[in-house]
């Protein structure tokens, strides 16, 4: 897996980069065929505090692209959602690559 974590007007700490290294493990470990992930952490110049901290990723699986995005106040909070909507975005992908169709049994006559 290629990891790339930048931040945009902000410097990615060695405490930062840990700490999203070990949340997405969490990925890794519902589904092993991730071939890239990005990571990019901003901090925006906006009014309003609530929303300032975001984090968005890029994963490239086998088979397809994901996406997500989070915004909040505390950095942390918003790579801890992050990770939660990837996640729930991994699995769904793992279910529907898997054949949940049975084969129906011979008939002897």
């Amino acid at each position: 897996m290629n990891l790339t974590i930048s931040g945009h007007h902000l410097d990615v700490t060695p405490a930062l980069r840990n700490y999203v290294t070990s949340k997405l493990d969490r990925i890794t470990r519902h589904f092993d065929q991730v071939v890239d992930v990005k990571v990019i952490l901003t901090v925006e110049k906006q009014k309003e505090k609530e929303r300032r901290q975001r984090a968005e990723c890029n994963i490239h699986v086998k088979g397809s692209d994901m996406f997500a995005e989070s915004s909040h106040a505390d950095l942390y909070a918003a790579v801890d959602d992050l990770v939660d909507k990837l996640d729930r975005q991994v699995v769904r992908h793992k279910d529907r690559l898997q054949d949940h169709h049975h084969t129906a049994p011979k008939r002897v006559m």
